[in-house]
């Protein structure tokens, strides 16, 4: 939830008439009144007792009472604004979040009956616009100093409270949101993202792989965008600026965005922290490529943070520019879920804290970045095989800079690696299935009744009983998954199994043997996903699961907890350029 106080003006009737009309482009949808500094005053939206016009005189009332000089600009406006794929709040919820606001700002204080006057109106789902006049009903002036530190405390009470995505202020560590604007332009021109959203993975995903100032510049440059070098009088290049091709103000100028407003950590003197360290030999055989990464991962993962605050800041930026490069050249089956962890780990990877370039976690995690940059296009790339160590020990590295945040209190950032460490697990268990399709003997395909399977005639394909492979195939098992409330999404990709010939007992046999199920909070989510790379192996046409948990660590240790996935409301956000994903991401140099 984002209070953002707006510029003061001088025309309540204005405001409230472009509140209260259809927006700029019929983007406002049935406005209406939800609070009020009096909750006997009626909404001129649905009321003709009182007109917009009628309603803008009632607030600005006590302004033109005020003896002495009045306010120039007396309309205070904020509007308070949830994230998209946060739930819809009621009315009844966005009022109370109103009169939070008025007395956290020092307009309207709870039980102060000649405080402001103010409304709280909504035309959209995710969102209200707060307005009020900064003259008490006594004559005195508000005292509204600290008001938008106090309106972001508050918010961060209702996110707890009503379940919302929780953020954070004041560490300097979050990018800039995505504006309204923003997103509504990159839906008109057809794009999958904005242009900010575009110019952020593509600036991180050169930062992570660049090794100096050329090769960062030459990167930007390759990936399509356009690339603006600030040099100082000296001829010493001191920042820079990015554009999307085509992407133009009204004046058909290039929208350029300087480093430092895409993200803290992609200014360029940040950029350069990078590789302020020694090159290293990284060389390795192209199918050695992932084990090697594997290895030093493994090892980074225990030193994490072992040397204190600072450095283990240090140490979780290097993690982050790791999983960053390896999104963009993990194994198609599992680029999916690597994109995504990439994006939600990214706030993780900015600890509130000064950063030491030393270390030992973070010099192999470099060193792990490097290798595979530079085997982007070795063969095995697209080896599930080979990248399933790698992928098991990423989710160990993960989950150790999700307690080093939390023995450091950074909420948020810990938040942000439980996501990821989600994720990362998901890309485990769709690689474990993909291995198993692949070493799987090649049986002769059967017929679409399966002997002993409980079908029977008549019975709609998500009706079909698939108790007996379950328990033909995994009968210690058996019972845990039956209860589980994933059983459902388990036994419509078993079905699906079945109409593609092959014998789903045997097939869930393969896939459940392939790692250990015992610590999984939810074995039959795990099968699930083991399942879904199994299909994507054999070449099925297949969606990604889309029950309502998903298997996710818990700790170092394989323990699984449930968690949202595709196909229901997810707390996660939408990683930029997931539309495109199937055109594939940009090879490393």
């Amino acid at each position: 939830m984002i209070p953002k106080e707006a510029e003061p003006g001088d025309d309540t009737a204005g405001l409230l008439f472009y509140l209260y009309g259809p927006g700029k482009r019929d983007e406002h949808v049935n406005p209406h009144m939800v609070a009020a500094w009096d909750p006997y005053v009626p909404d001129p939206a649905r009321s003709d007792k009182l007109s917009i016009s009628d309603l803008a005189v009632l607030l600005d009332a006590p302004v033109r009472a005020l003896r002495g000089k009045k306010p120039l600009l007396h309309v205070f406006h904020v509007p308070v604004r949830n994230d998209p794929e946060d739930r819809l709040l009621s009315d009844e919820e966005w009022a109370r979040v109103a009169c939070e606001m008025m007395h956290a700002a020092g307009i309207a204080p709870h039980g102060d009956d000649q405080a402001c006057r103010w409304v709280a109106i909504r035309h959209a789902d995710d969102h209200i616009h707060i307005v009020a006049t900064r003259a008490r009903q006594d004559g005195r002036q508000p005292d509204m100093s600290w008001s938008k530190l106090r309106m972001q405390e508050a918010a961060r009470r209702f996110e707890v409270e009503f379940g919302l995505r929780r953020l954070a202020h004041g560490d300097g560590t979050a990018s800039e949101w995505r504006k309204p604007g923003e997103r509504e332009k990159a839906k008109r021109r057809g794009a999958a993202e904005s242009a900010r959203e575009t110019l952020q993975r593509s600036v991180r995903e050169a930062a992570a792989a660049a090794v100096s100032d050329a090769d960062f510049f030459a990167r930007l440059a390759a990936s399509g965008l356009r690339v603006k070098q600030r040099i100082a009088p000296d001829g010493n290049v001191t920042g820079y600026s990015v554009a999307v091709p085509g992407d133009r103000n009204p004046e058909q100028e290039p929208i350029w965005f300087p480093g430092t407003r895409l993200a803290p950590d992609l200014s360029l003197p940040r950029v350069r922290e990078r590789w302020s360290g020694p090159l290293v030999n990284t060389a390795v055989t192209p199918a050695d490529a992932w084990r090697a990464a594997a290895e030093r991962v493994r090892a980074a993962a225990g030193q994490l943070g072992a040397g204190g605050l600072h450095q283990g800041a240090g140490d979780v930026a290097a993690l982050g520019d790791l999983i960053v490069t390896a999104a963009v050249i993990s194994p198609y089956l599992v680029r999916s879920q690597m994109r995504k962890a990439a994006y939600e780990y990214e706030r993780a990877s900015r600890a509130p804290a000064a950063r030491q370039m030393e270390g030992q976690a973070r010099q192999l995690y470099r060193e792990s970045t490097q290798t595979l940059t530079r085997s982007a296009s070795s063969v095995g790339r697209n080896d599930t095989a080979a990248a399933l160590g790698f992928l098991v020990a990423l989710v160990t590295a993960v989950e150790a800079s999700r307690r080093w945040h939390q023995a450091q209190e950074f909420r948020v950032q810990a938040d942000a690696a439980g996501r990821a460490g989600r994720l990362l697990h998901e890309a485990v268990e769709v690689s474990v299935g993909a291995n198993a399709a692949r070493d799987y003997k090649l049986r002769p395909k059967r017929g679409r009744a399966r002997k002993g399977a409980g079908r029977r005639e008549g019975m709609t394909p998500e009706a079909r009983p698939m108790i007996g492979a379950v328990q033909e195939a995994l009968p210690a098992h058996a019972s845990a998954i039956l209860a589980d409330s994933a059983w459902p999404a388990l036994r419509a990709r078993l079905v699906e199994v079945e109409e593609a010939g092959e014998d789903p007992g045997e097939v869930l046999a393969a896939v459940a043997a392939r790692r250990e199920l015992g610590s999984a909070d939810s074995i039959a989510e795990v099968l699930v996903w083991r399942l879904y790379g199994w299909q994507r192996q054999r070449g099925s046409s297949v969606d990604v699961p889309g029950s309502d948990t998903t298997a996710a660590p818990a700790g170092g240790t394989g323990r699984t907890v449930p968690v949202r996935t595709k196909g229901t409301p997810s707390p996660t956000r939408r990683p930029p350029g997931e539309g495109q994903e199937r055109k594939g991401p940009k090879r490393g140099r």
